[in-house]
């Protein structure tokens, strides 16, 4: 345990992290102080916790950051990827109280504390990495001031629940002005919105299980969100129909998984997932290596890839399936996040490549 002492201003309890094959971390609790539990997962990046955090595609999860030291610069006010802090929890080696950054608000932990979100700090978070790189991702729960503790529940895998019903927006709104783009909101992170907007169409943010095959539009977005694609029936089954047309198609993260499955594909889950900003991919046919920011539990299945689709980019590490691209209609899509924020901006060129092909038509 990390035994460095929290400020002294801060209200420290102890916790346990119980993962569900029995292993048992002890450290402090910051943040709120309340019992959770969820799916344990980690990230590698090494900056953008505020990007993190409010990432959608974290719903239902307790995150855990390898980077030893989490909070050195607070957190800046208003709106970052999302509304609210997205995990259940997270974890960290050393969570820093005192912050210094001319954009800071308050602390991480204040954050967290508003946002009803618990932290642990205090945690061997190599170990804890090698027990999930070992075993896979695992479900797991928080147990907050330990004196108290309880049995450790049957968790349920949030993954079996649609997930992104809960971060998609409620109703349709629209930005900007120009060609229209309907942007299928699965849990969109608002950086994907500004690389939109940025480039003078207007967009159409619409909910998850909105149909939008009655509607005037020029291109087609699919975003990034948590969870089983599988759970997401109402989106895939709108995109079977999209995909018969002619216009402009670009998925991202989930939006790839969705327009696989839509077009014949299967997906599977992936041992521990992709979650950092510097994921290595190929473009398939060329020698062009890209680094990449990702936050994705479940892929394509490279052998189920449907007739006249073909393999666009694989990951240099693991060889799993990160863009396919149709060979004849405007349609693409990508595992990894052009945006990032945080991290590399090598590939937003893809987002010129979208709006490029909407306005031909």
């Amino acid at each position: 345990m990390n035994t460095r002492a929290l400020d002294k201003n801060m209200t420290v309890r102890p916790a346990q992290i119980r993962l569900a094959d029995g292993t048992v971390f002890t450290g402090q609790a910051f943040g709120a102080h309340k019992n959770v539990d969820g799916e344990v997962v980690f990230t590698t990046g090494m900056v953008g916790y505020p990007e993190s955090l409010t990432d959608p595609s974290y719903r239902g999860q307790i995150l855990t950051f390898t980077y030893p030291l989490i909070g050195n610069y607070g957190v800046p006010a208003g709106i970052i990827e999302s509304e609210r802090v997205q995990p259940r929890a997270i974890i960290v080696n050393h969570y820093e109280e005192q912050y210094s950054h001319w954009e800071a608000k308050e602390s991480l932990g204040q954050w967290l504390e508003r946002h009803d979100v618990v932290g642990v700090t205090g945690i061997d978070t190599r170990a804890l990495t090698k027990v999930l790189r070992e075993h896979g991702v695992l479900l797991g729960q928080i147990i907050v001031d330990s004196t108290h503790a309880v049995p450790l529940k049957e968790i349920q895998d949030p993954n079996t629940q649609n997930l992104v019903s809960e971060v998609s927006i409620r109703t349709p709104a629209v930005f900007g002005h120009g060609k229209k783009i309907i942007a299928i909101d699965t849990g969109m992170k608002e950086t994907i919105m500004r690389c939109l907007l940025k480039r003078g169409v207007q967009v159409k943010r619409v909910p998850w299980d909105y149909n939008f095959l009655n509607e005037d539009w020029d291109g087609l977005f699919l975003s990034n969100g948590p969870g089983d694609p599988k759970m997401v029936a109402t989106t895939i089954e709108y995109l079977k129909k999209a995909l018969h047309m002619q216009k402009p198609i670009f998925g991202i993260c989930l939006g790839m998984q969705l327009m696989g499955l839509a077009a014949g594909g299967e997906t599977y889950k992936l041992k521990y997932g992709h979650r950092s900003q510097n994921q290595p991919c190929l473009e398939v046919g060329t020698k062009r290596c890209y680094l990449t920011t990702q936050n994705h539990g479940f892929a394509l299945k490279e052998s189920s890839i449907p007739k006249g689709w073909r393999l666009w980019f694989r990951n240099a590490n693991d060889g799993t399936v990160e863009g396919i691209i149709h060979k004849t209609k405007p349609h693409f899509s990508v595992q990894f996040h052009p945006e990032a924020t945080a991290g590399p901006e090598d590939t937003e060129f893809l987002f010129d490549r979208f709006i490029d092909a909407v306005k031909k038509q």
